[in-house]
């Protein structure tokens, strides 16, 4: 069959609901999955958007999202792809290469991209013959849905792939079933590990469980809690595993680290033994490996070999699936005395009872411009079951991940790994996996700005999200970066470093078909959010906050 023929078939085998590209790419094969398929193909307006509403896609739904674009777009797909990389996301993206016999001739648009897409992901492959196309597309697939997820690239012969639609393949399609999802296979761990993770769980008197988010990647949600509860252990969740413990569980103290919650640290710092469950002990959750301290006690659980013991020596670990690890520990221990961890667990009380009266006078106030933790505690009340939270980074992941609460567990939260400007096109993207569940996108207006031209995009797909723009007409978290810079004596004068033109988004979303909100006043929230769920259309709700907001750094003692 053509090409053309063989990737249509194969997306649809493989499940495949939508591919996110900018054009010119494989145009042929587009042709035949819009004439035979049901697959949707989304054009955003930059080769990153596409990147990352693929990404979206693929937390979302735990299936690969695909992303293509022609040769010329291939460094803008391989800049976008740094963020799934960090996140562990299953991105497949194809692109556009040369040919072999026109390769190192100045051919139009030539460069070796091949060497941008290495660091960015767990394989990158360069094919040159249409017959190579069936394995490789079936080893993309299997590779980012193994082990510790993460993307695939594949570059095609022809800038717009030209090789590949109109070559031959002569090879039936194969559909390996097993990688169309994550986690697409769940390792064992030796027993001799379990039983040693228990002896050293039971020795101690504090010991606390960081959750990352391998656990929500395994789906081992409930074993987690089973665990938690059996052994009175209190959980502390990186962000990426925000939503895998519910946020009013009497054990759960919140983020540790950089963007953290107070009691969380306190918690970490104040344990005798350091339980990391599906986490890459990175230097934000630890805060550049202060919390918790080089020295303490650790076990680590990881399905990847090579994260254990990276950052810190371990007591104790076991490589493989979270969710089959947990079963196993769950299944052999026996439920401790609870009045054995009772001073532990009235400790932690007191670091929660702490932490949370830090930021209650703002949660509660009338001020205008807006709080933002004020913003965050309406989002907390009205947040729907069901519903998916996608946070941006900086401001936004600390504001959303540390004061916005998620305890039902059909909520989700998925926030970016540090591009600013992902969340709002990745929030599209969960949009497009998930269309019946309420998508809510929280970024600032700096990292709304990177792709403010996606609106029309949800607009001409009916990608109804609704996104929250902290407007504080800034990049308010680099006031004190170039504060010190200029040693401590920023004036007004300086905002140039920092500050933006004041803009209403609710005109600009008008504008370009969305349905658009402002709010000045904190008791206008609630309603404005209301209102945006129920209009089921794109809808920007453009909150006026404070900006010199800023969230409480991160507890060290």
């Amino acid at each position: 069959m053509k090409g053309s023929t063989f990737v249509s078939n194969f997306m649809e085998a493989y499940e495949v609901s939508h591919i996110f590209f900018i054009p010119v790419i494989l145009p042929h094969a587009l042709a035949e999955i819009d004439k035979n398929t049901n697959i949707k193909r989304i054009m955003p307006h930059s080769e990153k958007s596409a990147v990352y509403m693929a990404d979206g896609y693929a937390r979302a739904s735990r299936k690969p999202g695909i992303c293509m674009a022609q040769k010329v777009g291939a460094a803008n797909i391989a800049a976008a792809l740094k963020d799934p990389f960090l996140a562990c996301s299953p991105v497949i993206a194809i692109t556009g290469g040369p040919y072999t016999e026109t390769r190192n001739r100045n051919t139009y648009q030539e460069i070796d991209d091949l060497a941008m897409f290495k660091s960015v992901t767990k394989s990158s492959v360069r094919i040159n013959d249409p017959r190579q196309l069936p394995e490789t597309l079936r080893q993309a697939f299997r590779i980012s849905t193994t082990g510790k997820p993460g993307p695939s690239h594949i570059e095609i012969p022809g800038q717009l792939g030209e090789g590949i639609d109109m070559g031959e393949i002569k090879e039936n399609l194969i559909v390996e079933k097993e990688y169309i999802n994550v986690p697409a296979l769940r390792p064992i761990p030796e027993t001799k590990s379990i039983e040693k993770i228990i002896i050293k769980i039971l020795e101690s008197k504090r010991p606390i469980i960081i959750a990352g988010g391998g656990i929500k990647t395994s789906g081992a949600q409930n074993e987690l809690l089973e665990l938690s509860e059996k052994l009175s252990i209190p959980v502390a969740t990186s962000l990426n595993g925000k939503d895998v413990y519910p946020g009013n569980h009497k054990l759960n103290v919140g983020i540790p680290g950089l963007y953290s919650n107070t009691s969380a640290n306190k918690s970490v710092l104040s344990s005798d033994l350091v339980i990391f469950i599906g986490s890459q002990t990175d230097s934000q959750l630890t805060l550049d490996w202060q919390v918790p301290r080089a020295e303490s006690k650790v076990i680590q659980i990881d399905i990847d070999p090579e994260e254990i013991g990276k950052h810190y020596p371990v007591e104790a670990s076991a490589v493989g699936d979270a969710k089959v690890t947990l079963n196993l520990i769950n299944n052999k221990v026996k439920q401790v005395n609870l009045s054995d961890r009772s001073d532990w667990i009235s400790k932690i009380d007191e670091f929660k009872k702490d932490s949370k009266n830090e930021v209650e006078m703002m949660m509660i106030s009338e001020d205008s411009p807006i709080r933002p933790e004020r913003l965050c505690k309406d989002i907390s009340t009205l947040f729907p079951e069901n519903s998916i939270l996608v946070s941006d980074t900086g401001h936004s992941g600390i504001w959303s991940g540390t004061m916005v609460d998620f305890n039902n567990s059909s909520q989700q939260y998925i926030r970016a790994a540090g591009s600013l400007g992902w969340g709002f096109p990745a929030s599209l993207g969960a949009k497009a996996a998930n269309p019946d569940n309420t998508v809510i996108c929280f970024t600032g207006d700096g990292g709304f700005w990177y792709h403010l031209s996606e609106i029309e995009t949800a607009v001409r797909w009916n990608l109804n999200s609704i996104t929250i723009v902290n407007n504080n007409s800034s990049l308010n978290q680099e006031i004190g970066v170039n504060e010190r810079a200029y040693g401590g004596k920023l004036t007004h004068n300086h905002g140039d470093l920092w500050k933006f033109k004041e803009t209403n988004f609710k005109n600009v979303a008008e504008s370009l078909g969305a349905k658009g909100i402002r709010v000045e006043n904190p008791n206008e929230i609630s309603s404005a959010i209301q209102e945006a769920v129920d209009s089921n259309k794109p809808c920007v709700i453009d909150v006026v906050t404070d900006i010199y907001a800023f969230p409480p750094k991160p507890w060290l003692g």
